[in-house]
């Protein structure tokens, strides 16, 4: 069996932002010379492990946020400083998702074994991006909302004699309204990539040159019924079968179900997974869900495509052909593909790599 399982989901999203931190984050596509959005791997991973988490109901790793004092001219001064992870594989997230801790002794270090592409258009034709002015209003009750004025430089509030004044002098209004200007929206279809190695995903090296774990750590997975074993990177820890099978079904489900969570209180999308693909060989990916371009003479467009015959297991739902012309969609393609994964990973044997 190839150690690893390649996966390939479209889904479809409608007028949302995958991130508020800065508005939505886009690229530029040279090719086309479009602004396309798109989500980022590490948040893309952030919401699987999310979802992983949930599914088993249990807690994501806690994770230390450092911080120096200074002091400067008498004043406090606090210094983010870089956050600690507990490098504790008993964690799924921590597990599943790696981890980076330095200047805390020896820099312990686990490369995840889920590596995780962003979430981008299908083809920088069939997504786009749109700007709308929002608003903040309360002008439909003005007296249940009081109006505060400053000069500018001072803490004193003017009383409502001295704001008539000025309103009255410079022909003014003060409305119960703000404008939020050049909110950027995207839509479309949207696609993104994972690939699981097997030969890491359940083992945790042993080897002390370039730790992942320290000697205190190995030694408590062993108490707790970690099994010693070897891959090609050597001596390892496997977690214990009976935990894995916990395990794999709530991942599997997590890899196909995730969603973005972190703006659902501004933009709700459904998000809906269309299609997946599985196989061992990344090639027949890209293949079996792809986009056609098309040109009609006086400019190109795209044509989405899910392929059956491309090599790769495919999975396609019911809300797909809105969008795709298909003879293929069904009302449990979802529960097919996770139970694809989850076989794929049950067969690997964690304990025996060769």
């Amino acid at each position: 069996m190839k150690p690893y399982i390649y996966l390939r989901a479209l889904k479809h999203a409608e007028h949302t932002v995958f991130c508020v931190s800065d508005g939505q984050k886009t690229y530029y596509d040279q090719q086309f010379n479009r602004s396309v959005a798109y989500s980022s791997g590490q948040q893309v991973k952030r919401s699987i492990l999310q979802s992983l988490t949930d599914n088993l109901n249990v807690q994501m790793a806690p994770i230390t946020f450092n911080y120096n004092i200074s002091m400067q001219k008498q004043t406090a001064q606090l210094e983010n400083k870089e956050p600690w992870s507990p490098c504790d594989p008993n964690y799924v997230d921590q597990l599943l998702g790696g981890w980076m801790r330095a200047g805390d002794g020896v820099t312990k270090k686990r490369r995840s074994p889920l590596s995780i592409s962003a979430m981008r258009p299908i083809h920088p034709l069939l997504a786009g991006v749109d700007k709308e002015n929002l608003t903040f209003d309360r002008s439909d009750r003005p007296d249940n909302h009081p109006v505060n004025v400053r000069m500018a430089g001072s803490d004193k509030l003017l009383s409502e004699e001295e704001i008539e004044a000025f309103l009255t002098e410079h022909n003014r209004t003060l409305p119960r309204r703000n404008w939020i200007p050049d909110n950027v929206r995207t839509s479309g279809l949207f696609v993104y990539d994972i690939a699981i190695d097997l030969r890491t995903l359940f083992s945790v090296s042993t080897n002390q040159h370039e730790p992942e774990i320290s000697r205190e750590m190995i030694e408590s997975l062993k108490s707790k019924g970690w099994i010693e074993s070897e891959n090609v990177f050597g001596k390892c820890l496997v977690l214990p079968k009976e935990e894995r099978e916990k395990v794999i079904p709530a991942l599997a489900n997590a890899l196909i179900n995730w969603r973005i969570t972190s703006n659902q209180a501004r933009t709700f999308s459904l998000m809906e997974t269309l299609a997946v693909a599985i196989s061992d060989n990344a090639n027949v990916l890209a293949a079996a869900i792809r986009a056609k371009l098309i040109d009609d003479g006086e400019k190109p467009k795209a044509k989405p495509i899910v392929d059956e015959t491309a090599g790769a297991d495919l999975f396609v739902t019911l809300p797909c052909s809105n969008y795709i012309v298909t003879e293929i969609e069904s009302a449990n393609a979802l529960q097919h593909a996770e139970q694809k994964l989850i076989n794929l990973m049950m067969a690997f044997d964690y304990e025996n790599q060769e």
